[in-house]
């Protein structure tokens, strides 16, 4: 940067002398925010130059920004093939020290711009006029110039015209500086929108993994082995950004007796996670001490009352023990709160459904009072316990499956009522439906083989499944 510069007034008298560094380093700065260095040519500054040597009729004209160490042409007229020369005092670089429009009247008389290179190379310059570019905040960002090959004067109406000129291209500026910033703005809003939705995606795959793994742990992690005994279950959630409140569970309870029991707690989420996780420990203990299903489930309906954290939430629940019968296949009593009814499915389109009467909702009343119910499960015969997720899903013509339809529907089946095929069937039932179940959807079956169907066969389980609302599942024994 040049130490020793100075400007000439339109009188010819001596003006301000260099920028200090701290003035140049905002200037330089303020260039730098209008981001027009080295930009392509633009017609707005082109006509500005093309006007500025048609009113002062001079062979040549330009609009210049001074850069540190050079001058840039950001519109030359008459100088073809000329971007940038360098920042020499005397000329543009004289100019931006001054406040108003800087006149060389005879280059060849004054003693800074006798020097420059325009003005001692092949143009020979002899007059020379600019009018600084001067921002709002006072930031002088280059000239627009007049120059000729010989003397001449000026009239202070012509320093306003050309100070005009230079207002002009201020104008431009800004204009063009605001539609950056616009642009910019927008860019960066499309960059901020993209990486929320990145984030939104990320969290959105965080929480479904969280859901999936805390709904596992809700869930026995396999069906035990029962010798006798086919069991199968399903399990679907509606969503797979929610935990669901549906639960299910079989275990031993001494060396020939099993529990298994599937409900549904009220809502959904971690607060429903938090009392689903409750209720299964609380009838797996229960059961344990007393596997009588009526008294399991008042267990069940004090310990949801007495725990605060519980709240006004409640359930619904199955609650059965099985124990083999002298006759082949399983006694099993059976108990609900609250619950939709089992089907005992005989076989053949026989169906039974067991609906213990006085079930009440679990977890709503202290005085609440639960019954049960004792059967046989014989050999080709099967049970299916479900929450109300399967009835609640609606048909082609907007009605609710309900218990009615649902009893059709095994009223019709023909097929081997085994487990695993009880559970088949129903998903595809499900899967028939516009939208699904609207709701999670917990199966749990169990079926006693024929005699000729067990000879040297081993006790079978399946793996459960689960998986969102609209997916197919799979079921295999």
């Amino acid at each position: 940067m040049p130490q020793a510069e100075y400007a000439t007034s339109p009188a010819g008298k001596p003006g301000r002398q260099t920028l200090s560094a701290v003035e140049e380093t905002a200037r330089m700065d303020a260039v730098r925010r209008y981001d027009i260095l080295d930009t392509p040519p633009d017609g707005a500054f082109d006509r500005v130059a093309a006007m500025a040597a048609r009113l002062f009729k001079v062979p040549v004209a330009s609009v210049t920004i001074v850069d540190e160490d050079r001058i840039w042409f950001k519109a030359a007229h008459g100088l073809d093939g000329v971007s940038e020369i360098s920042r020499e005092p005397g000329l543009c670089g004289s100019a931006i020290l001054a406040d108003e429009t800087l006149v060389i009247p005879d280059t060849l008389t004054d003693p800074v711009a006798v020097n420059n290179g325009l003005v001692t190379g092949p143009m020979a310059v002899r007059f020379y006029a600019a009018a600084p570019i001067i921002t709002g905040d006072g930031h002088r960002l280059g000239t627009v110039n007049i120059l000729d090959t010989k003397p001449r004067l000026i009239t202070e109406d012509d320093t306003t015209t050309l100070a005009d000129l230079a207002s002009i291209v201020l104008d431009e500026l800004e204009m063009r500086l605001a539609a950056l910033n616009a642009l910019r703005a927008e860019q960066e809003r499309r960059i901020e929108q993209e990486e929320a939705r990145e984030r939104a995606e990320r969290d959105m795959v965080a929480i479904q993994a969280f859901a999936s793994t805390l709904q596992r742990t809700l869930l026995p992690p396999a069906l035990p082995v029962i010798p006798g005994l086919e069991l199968a279950c399903h399990y679907a959630t509606a969503s797979p950004q929610d935990v669901g409140g549906d639960f299910y569970d079989v275990f031993p309870l001494d060396g020939k007796r099993w529990a298994f029991f599937l409900g549904d707690v009220c809502g959904k989420g971690p607060e429903a996670a938090a009392v689903t996780s409750l209720t299964r420990y609380t009838l797996r203990a229960a059961a344990l001490i007393d596997p009588d299903p009526d008294v399991v489930l008042t267990s069940l309906n004090t310990a949801l009352l007495l725990d605060p954290a519980v709240g006004t939430r409640f359930c619904t629940a199955v609650f059965g023990t099985l124990e083999p019968h002298e006759k082949g296949g399983f006694t099993l009593t059976v108990a609900t709160g609250g619950h939709p009814p089992a089907y005992h499915l005989r076989g053949q389109g026989a169906v039974e459904t067991v609906r213990p009467q006085g079930g009440m909702l679990i977890g709503a009343f202290a005085e609440a009072r639960f019954a049960s119910h004792t059967f046989h499960l014989a050999p080709g015969e099967g049970l299916l316990l479900y929450t109300d997720g399967l009835t609640e899903a609606r048909t082609l013509g907007g009605e609710m499956i309900g218990e009615d339809g649902l009893t059709r529907f095994f009223s019709a089946r023909t097929g081997p009522v085994t487990a695993a095929a009880v559970i088949g069937d129903t998903v595809d039932l499900i899967d028939t439906t516009p939208h699904g179940a609207g709701d999670d959807v917990a199966l749990l079956a169990m079926s006693v083989p024929l005699a000729d169907a067990t000879d040297g066969l081993p006790a079978i389980a399946t793996a459960h499944t689960i998986a969102p609302a609209g997916e197919t599942p799979e079921s295999r024994p």
